[in-house]
């Protein structure tokens, strides 16, 4: 049993933040209940192509980014704006430990589901709620998606090439990286609650921005600004205290250098049979290689073109100068590290016989995590969910079908 075994979660939210933040929670052993729209549910599992297959091949109605962040979880169909799907959601929130939900500021107040509504009924609840901008503030009333705010937060300034290169100009990251830390920082919040409630009995609100969360992890860069009053410019893959780190061209493609110290240093100049940059007293440290970045890289650079990719690493592995190559996700998948830790996991489901997925990389050396259910399909759950928890037999949940208050 995972360490939340006994946590109940209410899961109001959609897309990734929420999820993602849930996801974990579910992983960690805590019961999760994800209540869905029934005309559609979650707005991920309209995300594709991708989408996973049958045993026939045929794409199935399950995509992908939903696949993503929902595993673990039992799906409730229930609309919310019918006044009795709102009543069925105020009594399984009774019985749960957690809400999560990321709707606009005060979009669940008409519904009855707002803070003060839920931890009247239930003083023991933490409820988490997730916006882009916060609760309160100028903008707190705006929309907001992830790739909107990697460029409001400045992770967009930091990344990409620099302006006048090819290329050069404002680069979002690969993946949802503003939703995703936000979910992690939700998760860790709600955990953190859960614990300061063992001492008090009490719930407590926790307010997370996405905007809030996208300053918070710049750490160093942050910091870089704060402490030169410089703000930090896009350098690629280049790191901005650090050199030489980043990616450079060899002989036969391209490798991820990352000297992280002296040492390291003067080890990759012996490998490279250039000894003597390691005494040059503008190299010598990584406070003057730092200075003097302008001058080294294009040596570096010059003297790793001279060799294949696979070489280098191999000399670099064996002199413990950390380096590595620049996987496309499947040779990720291949590696065999990755291999050897059984990052990948297959899940049976009902519509695709299995479905893959990537394991939490939380090990425990007694709460082994469990991955008890795939991704679940809409509504898979309602009958069983409002039975067990609620006590609604077969008549009165045909009724409440029947009024369009489930699905």
């Amino acid at each position: 049993m995972g360490p939340l075994n006994g946590i109940r979660v209410l899961d109001l939210s959609r897309i990734l933040a929420g999820p993602w933040a849930t996801q974990v929670l579910a992983d960690l052993g805590a019961e999760v209940i994800k209540v869905e729209r029934p005309d559609g549910g979650d707005d991920t599992r309209q995300w594709g192509p991708p989408y996973a297959r049958d045993a026939a091949g045929r794409d199935t109605t399950e995509s992908a980014y939903y696949l993503s962040a929902n595993r673990g979880k039992r799906s409730v169909a229930i609309d919310l704006a019918n006044p009795e799907g709102a009543r069925l959601v105020r009594a399984l929130a009774r019985g749960c430990d957690v809400v999560v939900e990321n709707f606009k500021v005060g979009g669940l107040a008409k519904y009855g589901l707002a803070w003060p509504d839920l931890e009247r009924e239930n003083p023991a609840l933490v409820y988490c709620a997730i916006s882009a901008f916060g609760q309160d503030g100028p903008d707190a009333a705006k929309p907001g998606y992830d790739a909107m705010i990697q460029g409001m937060g400045g992770l967009m300034s930091i990344t990409g090439l620099p302006d006048g290169e090819p290329g050069g100009g404002p680069q979002k990251v690969g993946v949802a990286v503003v939703d995703l830390m936000t979910g992690m920082y939700a998760a860790t919040a709600i955990a953190a609650a859960l614990y300061e409630r063992r001492a008090s009995g009490r719930g407590q609100y926790i307010d997370l921005a996405l905007l809030d969360t996208q300053l918070g992890w710049l750490a160093n860069q942050n910091m870089n600004f704060l402490v030169s009053g410089r703000s930090p410019k896009r350098q690629g893959t280049a790191h901005p205290n650090i050199v030489p780190y980043q990616a450079f061209e060899t002989a036969d493609g391209f490798l991820m250098l990352a000297v992280g110290n002296d040492r390291q240093f003067s080890s990759w100049c012996r490998v490279a049979g250039r000894g003597e940059l390691a005494g040059d007293a503008r190299f010598a440290t990584n406070a003057a290689r730092v200075a003097h970045r302008t001058e080294l890289v294009p040596i570096v650079a010059a003297a790793l073109r001279e060799r294949s990719t696979r070489d280098w690493l191999a000399a670099l592995n064996d002199a413990q100068v950390p380096c590595g190559p620049i996987n496309d996700i499947g040779e990720v998948f291949a590696e065999p590290q990755i291999v050897h830790r059984g990052m990948r996991i297959d899940l049976p489901h009902p519509a695709a016989g299995t479905v893959p997925g990537v394991r939490n990389p939380i090990n425990y050396s007694r709460t082994a995590l469990e991955y008890r259910d795939a991704p679940p399909l809409l509504g898979q759950h309602t009958d069983a969910v409002l039975e067990a928890e609620l006590g609604l037999d077969s008549a009165a949940r045909a009724r409440l079908r029947a009024a369009g208050a489930i699905g």
